[in-house]
């Protein structure tokens, strides 16, 4: 079986029904929720494994904004975060979940060559991918592929963000169970990857392009990003749907958002009017933050909640008008950071007595 694909020459392969499964995984020490035990069993002997991952240790949560109240690290023992040796094998471990995935699912043997085996680099691999997703009638997924593929070798900052954020999703929704599945499947992902091309475009003054690609990725994946929106890296768009960010709307690293998010102004004021999401910060679904307003770092958003104010770093805040739990004199703090342990109930007890 041979297939002919965007931007490389050709490529064959053959699944090999009687093989094992390839069940390993790349291990990742960094906090999570819900974990299914079966994502960290040891590796068949027989199969190739990636290890040797060489971790060193960061403070986190210091702000990146003006202006917000200063916080400490969550705890004296910082995170863990992966090096470049260990996302360079992120690719390698993507192939070979692909592998394993075509010796189950025999019939998906092209899908999976022209989308993932025969490309020599995640970025092709990427641009191909969205280019594909993001084509139509009278816009050519050639055209569409030279273009990002020129974006994504021309700066490799942004690629070192894509591997982020696969890891995020991987590490923080127990819905991903491989790498391979979330770059091809999750619409949040491809949807967050298509905004930092658009925003490249933004940046070096081709707008029109930029605009043009933010109208395609609302249509296929539902979620409207301005190109000239800034975004860090290691972002969960867990399931993407509806979410909007405004213009000048900036978020930073490790924040998780979940569906039908606004980040939005307050009316027809110009400049500098959308939210500051600061890191580590979690946003419920259904949320709306509207206004130049700041959400501190590790700040947890509970899901409905309009926010019109400022949220303090490491604080929660719910409700419609959204208030901090706690009272806005002594919000409690929180010991963990919400982004990571994805943790959108615990508040309940100490802020409502409201029972089923």
């Amino acid at each position: 079986m041979s297939t002919i694909f965007l931007g490389s020459p050709q490529f064959s392969y053959t699944p090999s029904l009687s093989s094992p499964k390839n069940p390993f995984k790349l291990p990742i020490s960094i906090m999570a929720t819900c974990i299914h035990s079966s994502r960290t069993k040891s590796p068949p002997k027989n199969k190739p494994q990636i290890n040797n991952n060489v971790y060193n240790y960061v403070k986190y949560c210091q702000p990146n904004f003006p202006n917000l109240i200063t916080s400490n690290p969550f705890s004296q023992k910082s995170l863990k975060v992966e090096e470049e040796e260990g996302e360079e094998n992120l690719w390698v471990k993507m192939k070979d979940e692909a592998k394993s995935d075509i010796d189950q699912e025999p019939i998906l043997s092209s899908y999976y060559v022209s989308s993932i085996l025969a490309h020599e680099s995640m970025e092709r691999a990427l641009a191909n991918h969205l280019a594909m997703k993001l084509s139509s009638s009278n816009l050519t997924n050639t055209t569409l592929y030279d273009l990002f593929i020129g974006v994504l070798t021309d700066d490799q900052d942004l690629i070192k963000s894509v591997k982020a954020d696969l890891l995020a999703v991987k590490e923080r929704d127990p819905a991903c169970i491989s790498y391979v599945r979330c770059f091809l499947n999750f619409k949040g992902f491809l949807a967050c990857q298509a905004h930092r091309i658009a925003n490249k475009l933004w940046l070096n003054g081709r707008k029109i392009l930029a605009l043009l690609i933010q109208n395609r990725v609302s249509e296929v994946f539902a979620v409207d990003i301005h190109p000239g929106a800034k975004i860090g890296k290691g972002i969960l768009l867990d399931h993407a749907t509806g979410v909007v960010v405004g213009e000048t709307a900036v978020i930073g690293n490790d924040v998780s958002i979940l569906h039908n998010v606004t980040l939005g102004g307050t009316g027809k004021m110009c400049g500098d009017r959308h939210p500051k999401i600061g890191d580590g910060v979690l946003i419920g679904a259904g949320t709306c933050v509207l206004g130049n307003v700041r959400i501190g770092d590790g700040a947890k958003i509970g899901a409905g909640s309009v926010v019109l104010k400022e949220v303090p770093a490491r604080t929660t805040a719910v409700g419609n008008p959204a208030r901090l739990l706690g009272g806005k004199e002594n919000p409690k703090r929180l010991d963990k950071i919400p982004s990571l342990t994805m943790d959108h109930t615990s508040h309940i007890s100490e802020w409502s007595d409201y029972v089923i």
